[in-house]
């Protein structure tokens, strides 16, 4: 990973996946915590019911904060055919773009590894360590996924890829009985997904029993990626920006979340366990807002007057959204705000809770991208 003056012009860039990036991104920034707080403060019913959904299902079931990573794994995939099979098609031989996408997998799950704190305290060695995490997830999910791009050349091929993994999982979570369990056992401290964690996940697991982010729920969020790469080869198909690509993608999405629904009664969605329905549904719901930002930035030039502030504030944060996320981490924006606005918090509300307190650390968070934007600097892998 490093950091590097851009040398892609904009015009070359899809707009709204940028903006739609930053819209993830915000809500893992401080979104979500300022909506909590908005609701704390003020008790009104209907920011009360907003806020329960910035926190995630406590098993099965579906919130949007439960959205939130997996629609990044799916814009990582949309990427996957303008930055793999774009690259191919003029080419680039397929030896050096494995050995990139490997590289940028590999990076990502070291900087996972950072990102749990491996710094943080004495080294006591790597089994009281979390080795899985949200990047390194990401990092294995683009490079399975952009590796089947490679090496495939056409679309029936990746979808039934896709097909396979997500039979492979429901087979898995739905049929293989493990020791003690019978088999179709979802829960946290228990099934296939537990008992691979704990059989065959290095390090700390981030329960007692299982990891978000263990052996099963990498292998299958890989179709969530592979979804989103599938969307993008939509995008990609040598039309200009279209309505029929936005609507192809919107009745995708749609069919997405139907089948997930049907199937939510006997194969649970669970974010925690990667469910094949989950998956569906996030990929499906990912879908229809890349196909609504689509539509608006990259058909309808939505970038005039004030909407055009609205875009600038996403698509900056979108574009250097690694290195806020992990920023955001080692950073203390909180206190700094604090020190502008701390002033503002009402007395028996504790600072990191207080409304100002949040919306001041949002604002030093972008006023810092904003700066690397300008200056044309962002954090690449």
């Amino acid at each position: 990973m490093k950091t590097k003056k851009s040398d892609v012009k904009q015009s070359e860039r899809l707009q709204s996946l940028d903006v739609l990036r930053g819209f993830d991104m915000l809500w893992i920034i401080g979104g979500g915590s300022l909506i909590e707080a908005i609701a704390r403060s003020t008790n009104w019913g209907w920011m009360n019911v907003i806020s329960g959904q910035m926190q995630h299902a406590a098993w099965a079931g579906f919130h949007f904060e439960d959205l939130i990573f997996p629609m990044f794994m799916f814009i990582s995939g949309v990427a996957i055919p303008y930055a793999v099979t774009a690259k191919v098609e003029q080419g680039v031989g397929r030896k050096s773009l494995f050995y990139k996408i490997l590289r940028r997998g590999i990076l990502l799950v070291v900087f996972g590894v950072i990102y749990n704190g491996i710094f943080r305290n004495e080294f006591t060695g790597w089994a009281d360590q979390r080795i899985a995490s949200v990047l390194g997830q990401i990092g294995l999910g683009y490079f399975f996924a952009a590796t089947i791009f490679l090496y495939t050349k056409s679309i029936k091929s990746r979808v039934a890829w896709l097909i396979g993994i997500m039979a492979g999982i429901a087979i898995l979570q739905l049929a293989v009985p493990v020791p003690g369990h019978p088999a179709g056992t979802l829960t946290e401290a228990s099934g296939i997904n537990a008992w691979l964690d704990q059989m065959f996940l290095p390090g700390r697991l981030y329960s007692d029993t299982s990891d978000p982010e263990g052996v099963l729920c990498i292998i299958s969020a890989i179709t969530v990626t592979l979804m989103g790469g599938l969307a993008g080869s939509v995008l990609r198909d040598g039309e200009p920006a279209s309505k029929r690509k936005a609507l192809k993608i919107a009745l995708g999405g749609a069919a997405l979340v139907i089948v997930a629904l049907a199937l939510s009664p006997v194969y649970p969605i669970i974010k925690k366990a990667w469910t094949v329905p989950f998956n569906m549904l996030a990929a499906g719901i990912s879908a229809i807002l890349l196909s609504l930002f689509y539509f608006w930035i990259d058909i309808k030039a939505w970038r005039k007057g004030i909407p055009s502030y609205i875009v600038l504030f996403f698509k900056v944060i979108g574009m250097n959204s690694i290195t806020i996320y992990i920023g955001h981490s080692i950073i203390n924006f909180d206190q700094a705000s604090k020190y502008f606005t701390g002033w503002l918090v009402p007395q028996g509300v504790e600072p990191r809770d207080a409304v100002a307190v949040i919306l001041g650390a949002i604002i030093l968070e972008w006023l810092t991208l904003y700066y690397l934007y300008q200056k044309k600097i962002f954090l690449r892998v």
